[in-house]
């Protein structure tokens, strides 16, 4: 039976708790290294790559998962184990300030926990929800639940915040302990029943990981995704540890006014999750929009948003970098979590059942995507600075790259996405059904 959207808003609040944990450990205590313990961002930075780092196990949290017919218990686990982490972060952050090496050396294991935690419940909820998403909600499905997820961000972040002033590492940790035991109770509220309605089987073969891995990537559609996803992933990352400093280094803005436009590029993404939600969910009575148009035209104005950025790096301060950059969000909104769909689509290919391996699949290739984005972006722009006349010729250039390397994932998109898959749905298709 498929998912209700009732049943898809109960997932998104397991969303809503991952997002609300790991905001806490990448933001809220990278702040407080860097600035209350006044330790060199490179420490949190190190920290947080240990994350990414675990990305690489998705697919075998996903396979195990898949041979065992059931996704809850690997859910369920995964929170507590991030939430867990999380503590030990908090407890390893205060630690820090009295004796910073053995601080520094409890953090390891605790932000290895949060990144084993993540990998093992994210990559269970998305595939629970490829299997169980009717494909006519796949784009809707997974602007849904994102969206929830950055409503929950914005949550934490607002009440987390009021709640640790003044800072203190015992509020720090009671804060944290606290967001962790809500995150939980999401979590069993969210997940309750979900699996139980539609009782899966475990892959007729019970292959190991290496031959399992091997044989979804020798999947010419799961292979072509995955790299697309890579592409896609690494594009969008390039730019994100840039904006700011290029905004300051090229239009003068000051930190506030950087610190703004990255608002609105985050509005603008969330602007352009609604619109694919909204057109998978009301709209679809007078149009259908195939999934494909999404991607490939969400990647192709990402990509043109940043050509247009390293254009009008040559005319700061008169170029409007604002609407550019709400532009880039938009395309940046539309283009994600329609891949999203097309990625529970993909993960329901082929004759065996393996949803979890080949979203763990999919999922390691946005991590490493991510780090390579992050890291190469920043280098890129150093590079180029030491090498080029003008911030604004060097900025430019980096920005160019990004865009082409977005016209090379919407081309990918092209050879993945079915043209013939489209958010279609019955007229008793509607919300809060």
């Amino acid at each position: 039976m498929s998912l209700s959207w009732i049943g898809i808003a109960r997932l998104g609040l397991v969303q809503i708790a991952l997002g609300a944990i790991v905001s806490l450990t990448t933001s809220t205590m990278n702040r407080v290294m860097t600035v209350e313990l006044a330790f060199p961002a490179v420490l949190p930075g190190l920290l947080v790559a240990l994350y990414y780092g675990t990305q690489f196990l998705r697919p075998h949290f996903g396979h195990s998962a898949d041979q065992g017919g059931r996704r809850v218990p690997w859910i369920i686990g995964g929170v507590l184990m991030l939430a867990a982490g999380a503590i030990f972060a908090a407890l390893s952050v205060g630690l820090m300030g009295s004796q910073p090496v053995l601080g520094i050396i409890a953090a390891v294991p605790s932000f290895l926990m949060i990144g084993l935690g993540i990998g093992a419940g994210g990559t269970n909820l998305l595939a629970l929800l490829a299997s169980r998403v009717d494909p006519s909600r796949e784009a809707a499905a997974g602007s849904a639940i994102w969206i929830m997820m950055i409503f929950g961000l914005v949550v934490t972040a607002i009440v987390t915040g009021k709640l640790l002033d003044p800072y203190s590492a015992t509020r720090l940790v009671a804060v944290t302990a606290g967001v962790s035991a809500i995150a939980i109770a999401l979590t069993l509220v969210g997940i309750w029943g979900q699996e139980r309605s539609a009782m899966r089987r475990p892959p007729k073969r019970a292959l190991p990981f290496r031959a399992m891995l091997a044989e979804i990537w020798a999947e010419p559609r799961t292979r072509a995704f995955a790299i697309f996803v890579f592409a896609s992933m690494t594009a969008y990352n390039l730019q994100d540890l840039i904006l700011e400093p290029f905004a300051g280094h090229v239009f003068g803005m000051t930190v506030g006014q950087s610190t703004e436009l990255s608002g609105r590029q985050h509005a603008g993404a969330l602007t352009g999750m609604l619109a694919v939600l909204l057109a998978g969910t009301v709209l679809t009575r007078f149009f259908v929009v195939p999934l494909r148009v999404w991607i490939v035209g969400g990647c192709l104005v990402s990509g043109v948003s940043l050509m247009a950025l390293g254009y009008g790096a040559q005319f700061a301060p008169d170029w409007p970098i604002r609407a550019n950059v709400f532009a880039l969000g938009l395309a940046n909104g539309v283009f994600a979590v329609a891949a999203i769909g097309a990625m529970m689509g993909i993960a329901r290919d082929g004759t065996e059942a393996r949803e979890g391996a080949r979203m763990g699949l999919f999922g390691a290739a946005q991590a490493i995507g991510f780090g390579i984005g992050s890291f190469g972006g920043t280098v890129a722009a150093d590079v180029m600075r030491a090498v080029m006349a003008t911030d604004a010729a060097a900025y430019g250039s980096v920005f160019a790259v990004e865009g082409l390397v977005f016209v090379v994932a919407a081309a990918l998109a092209l050879r993945v996405t079915s043209p013939d898959r489209a958010m279609r749905q019955s007229s008793n298709m509607v919300p809060g059904e």
